[in-house]
């Protein structure tokens, strides 16, 4: 039987979008490949403490970082090894003695869109290269990573395709919540917190609107970043009123979700933006910039910040609030976020292994 190894160490960042997105690809490919019962088998390389996530812990290859420095044992019989995300830790090298196939996903090219210094930029694309110049497919995660990829690397006559992320579906439970709860109609938002988010241009909507509050969930990435949005809601006078929780549970998001007055998503920039589809599922208002992935993931179902002006984010804001209500766009939001099936989007992924046979 053939067998693909899905890269999972990235799962050792609990409640970031990369995680989810390993455990649910692993997940949803396992299920169609029994299903499709065509002599293809998925295991997953994941931090030991993870095993227990997956449906099956069965399937999983514990990471050894000590061992597996030096000697792959699980490597001997893999036929494709799927790399998640183009800066992953482990990526076998190719000989001609074993017929090893490598699948690439690209989730973006941020780098290029983040105002890095233009040392920066060439040798995030240089180690891109030289990942997509070992690789015999290449997959992104939305149309947009996609043309970025093919504007700026040499793809070569390998295929590329695109394909979107699933949902992660988020479900509200009883929950004790841990991080703050505010006493007032609330903004929220979630993601690693550092300058590319651009979780700082809110602020101005505190300032404006004094009857709301913003929280803030997510891994604190930037403390520099970090510290600066503090002080200004400080200056500003609005401190009691912005609130930075840092990770939180499935369970704590989803009540953030379900309960915010809109979901906001200011980033500069994304390969796909998974946790604006999680958002879809509550069908909360939802405001993004107009940058990169993100109006191909939000489509007609979000409201766009294209530039951050305070009067055009308050403008923005205050009558994206307003169509929402009179033109019941809840609906539209809910089946806005069932086009992200990860049923859909591991049967692509699937199609992709067996073309590599």
């Amino acid at each position: 039987m053939a067998k693909i190894i899905l890269d999972c160490d990235l799962m050792k960042h609990p409640y970031s979008g990369l995680y989810y997105y390993c455990l649910n690809l692993a997940n949803a490919s396992q299920k169609i490949l029994e299903a499709d019962n065509k002599g293809l088998a998925i295991k997953y390389y994941v931090p030991a403490n993870e095993k227990q996530a997956f449906d099956k812990p069965e399937n999983c290859i514990a990471e050894n970082p000590g061992l597996h420095k030096f000697f792959r044992p699980f490597m001997w019989d893999c036929n494709i090894w799927h790399a998640p995300f183009q800066s992953g830790r482990l990526f076998p090298r190719k000989n001609n003695k074993r017929n090893l196939k490598i699948v690439l996903t690209i989730h973006d090219l941020n780098a290029l869109h983040e105002g890095q210094p233009k040392e920066v930029q060439e040798r995030s694309l240089a180690h891109t290269q030289k990942l997509i110049d070992q690789s015999d497919a290449i997959v992104c995660i939305s149309e947009f990573a996609k043309n970025d990829v093919l504007a700026n690397c040499d793809v070569g006559s390998k295929p590329i395709y695109a394909i979107h992320n699933g949902i992660h579906n988020v479900h509200i439970t009883d929950v004790t919540m841990r991080a703050v709860k505010p006493a007032r109609p609330f903004l929220f938002g979630i993601g690693y917190v550092n300058t590319k988010k651009n979780y700082h241009v809110l602020l101005t909507l505190l300032k404006q609107n004094p009857d709301i509050e913003l929280v803030v969930s997510g891994r604190l990435d930037d403390p520099n970043y970090i510290e600066s949005m503090k002080q200004t809601a400080t200056e500003w006078g609005i401190a009691d009123r912005f609130h930075l929780t840092g990770p939180v549970s499935d369970a704590e998001k989803a009540w953030y979700m379900a309960n915010c007055l809109a979901f906001m998503h200011p980033s500069l920039a994304e390969g796909f933006g998974l946790p604006v589809v999680e958002a879809m599922q509550f069908g909360k208002p939802i405001f993004l910039s107009n940058k990169t992935s993100l109006p191909e993931i939000g489509g007609d179902a979000a409201f766009y910040f294209h530039d951050f002006h305070p009067d055009h984010m308050q403008h923005l804001f205050q009558n994206g609030l307003k169509q929402y209500e009179a033109g019941n766009l809840k609906e539209k939001i809910l089946q806005r976020g069932k086009d992200f099936s990860w049923e859909i989007s591991a049967r692509k992924y699937v199609d992709v292994y067996y073309s590599l046979l």
